[in-house]
């Protein structure tokens, strides 16, 4: 059948269609959601007789701004500029801005900035699902009072669902997110239509005379509502974090044409309802919708949040992941949901350890008003390690002028800034939550690295120069026997420890040797085709090198392979790996303190093995231990 260019056009339509929507699945569920609780959340600091007209036109004006200046601005228009191969995140930029750093102590300081900021994600990643299912779960709330004993309990019970279904991968029901938020999105525009046309007034909130006004006649209330306000833009990193998947132009125009007017549609609806009925301020947004379609709204707000945080715990896998691959946590089991997509993971231990944080989030906070301090703190923080990290990106990628640097940055790092120091004012009311998670994943984070690079260290000092043993070979009558045998190195200028222990107690040498080392690049992905690379350094003695992104899982079987197309015969059947298993024992004099050497070997003991992790047939493995005291 013959296809003609009209058809043509329509089936490319199509393709573009269903991309926007499914971006609209996997992006855009944690901003999406955030109309749940943003504008209740500020209302909450005042009182219904107290509040007037020109306080909630305040407050929509803010929520307004915010999501112009830090979403449309400083993600949409600039920060996602800024990718690593199409590849975006807080680890990503890190990469970027090590990349054009002038020394190592720059390069440590990116480091550390791109690491506290990671670590804020994975409290993020606890935070959204706790808050989001239970501000959808609390529309019962609205719909019969007598049911607030049963909103906890039911929204524990839909976490610990959510938690056990991650290990099927997204790939089952991923297909349904974009339709369902696509219909998200329509309800709650549509609901902030219907009550702004019974108000059209309440448009003069998009002037920014408004906030100006809010600020002057609050003044430090104001000040302290901003750390509410935050809430409005929550989920903005994810659509810089989930540009590999879509590209940044799908992500721009669903944003543009499409989210942007539906959220602005209900907060501005939400905020004509408040001034109609300040009684209403309880909860606008489940006040908004009719009595008899508030039982499907909660259900439809409970669908959204899942989805939101879906969108969120996938982040974290990959997240760690990537700090796995650049030596920023220890060996983990990564597990692969998909045939046909790389990025569909499952990390078992990340997965356990975000169900018990968020259940216990919820059984400490109850509600998510009282969670939203902590929320806006992993947010606001995220955000300023971007800010950091993408003024230098600019400056020394880019080659933008100081001047337009500092402009630029300058003026959303003040707003990050001052979004921040509002949501500090709630420190102990729950703004602790991530700032303790930051801080130990990066106290853990900072001590596997440390840990890694002693050993490392003592390694290379303890070792034999390859150079030297492959002179001395051909005089030392080692027999050589028929095989291949595959020896892992972190260092190919030096002979690894297995083999010297192999030849001590076997006192042979296989006919085909390949000394492999497994190195991680600044970049997500690396081509098939430069995936491996081999250098003959004595007859049938071989160094290689098997590369791989940041957002890859090595799979060393798969990479010799490659060899094949160098002219190597490879046998696959007929390789033996050997593998030095490493015991870490206390040096004479420790180089870790008490506290960071505890950590580093109980980290170092629950490991993922090398056999599991570099995915190789454990039938095939030769383990020699190793001491190395540190």
């Amino acid at each position: 059948m013959k296809m003609t260019q009209t058809d043509g056009g329509d089936i490319k339509q199509r393709l573009r269609l269903s991309v926007l929507i499914a971006v609209l699945g996997v992006v855009y569920g944690d901003i999406g959601t955030s109309p749940l609780y943003a504008l209740q959340t500020c209302l909450g600091y005042f009182s219904n007789k107290a509040m007037t007209r020109i306080d909630v036109l305040g407050l929509v004006s803010l929520i307004f701004w915010s999501l112009i200046i830090t979403v449309t601005l400083k993600y949409v228009t600039f920060v996602m500029r800024a990718d690593n191969n199409g590849e975006g995140g807080i680890l990503a930029l890190m990469t970027l801005a090590q990349r054009v750093a002038k020394n190592s102590r720059a390069r440590t300081a990116l480091s550390m900035i791109g690491i506290i900021g990671a670590g804020l994600f994975f409290g993020d990643g606890m935070i959204t699902p706790a808050i989001s299912v239970l501000s959808a779960i609390s529309g019962l709330e609205v719909v019969s009072p007598g049911m607030t004993p049963v909103v906890e309990p039911l929204a524990i019970a839909v976490i610990v669902l959510f938690f056990l279904v991650q290990k099927r991968g997204t790939g089952d029901i991923g297909a349904a997110f974009g339709p369902i938020m696509f219909i998200w999105f329509l309800t709650i525009g549509g609901l902030g239509l219907a009550q702004i046309l019974h108000d059209p007034a309440v448009l003069k909130a998009a002037s920014p005379a408004y906030s100006v006004f809010f600020i002057l006649r609050h003044g430090f209330t104001a000040f302290v509502v901003l750390g509410a306000v935050v809430l409005a833009v929550t989920g903005a990193e994810a659509l810089y974090a989930d540009m590999s998947h879509f590209g940044r132009k799908p992500i721009r125009a669903s944003w543009t044409y499409f989210v942007l007017p539906c959220l602005l549609l209900n907060y501005f609806g939400q905020g004509a309802l408040v001034i109609a009925d300040p009684a209403s301020a309880v909860n606008p947004f489940f006040i908004l919708a009719p009595h008899a379609l508030q039982i499907p709204l909660v259900l439809l707000s409970t669908a959204a949040t899942i989805i939101a945080s879906q969108a969120v715990v996938s982040g974290a896998f990959s997240i760690a992941r990537q700090c796995v691959q650049l030596g920023l946590f220890p060996r983990m089991e990564i597990r692969h949901t998909s045939a046909t997509e790389e990025g569909q993971i499952y990390v078992p231990q990340i997965n356990l350890m975000l169900a018990f944080g968020v259940i216990m989030l919820v059984l400490i906070f109850q509600t998510s008003n009282a969670l939203a301090w902590a929320y806006g703190i992993a947010v606001t923080g995220t955000f300023i390690c971007t800010n950091i990290l993408a003024v230098v990106v600019f400056r020394r990628l880019f080659h933008w002028s100081r001047g337009a640097s500092i402009a630029v940055f300058g003026f959303f790092g003040l707003v990050d800034l001052a979004f921040f120091a509002a949501n500090t004012l709630k420190f102990l009311d729950g703004g602790w939550v991530p700032l303790a998670i930051g801080l130990s994943l990066t106290f853990i984070m900072t001590t596997w690295r440390r840990g890694r690079n002693l050993i490392i260290a003592r390694w290379t000092q303890d070792s034999l120069p390859l150079a030297s043993f492959l002179a001395r070979l051909p005089q030392s009558r080692t027999i050589r026997v028929p095989g291949t045998a595959v020896f892992m190195t972190g260092n190919l200028d030096f002979v690894p420890n297995a083999l010297l222990h192999n030849l001590k107690h076997n006192k042979v040498l296989h006919e085909q040797v390949f000394f492999v080392n497994v190195r991680t690049l600044d970049v997500p992905q690396v081509k098939p085709e430069n995936r491996a690379a081999a250098e003959e350094v004595a007859p049938g003695i071989y160094k290689v090198t098997l590369s791989y992104g940041f957002m890859e899982s090595p799979n060393v079987p798969r990479g010799l392979e490659r060899l094949s197309a160098q002219g190597i015969e490879i046998s696959p059947m007929q390789m033996s790996y050997f593998l030095g298993r490493e015991t870490v024992v206390p040096a004479s004099v420790p180089k870790l303190n008490f506290i960071r050497r505890g950590m580093f070997l109980f980290m170092t003991r629950n490991a993922v093995s090398a056999t599991e992790f570099f995915q190789i047939p454990s039938d095939r493995v030769v383990e020699l231990g190793v001491r190395i005291a540190i």
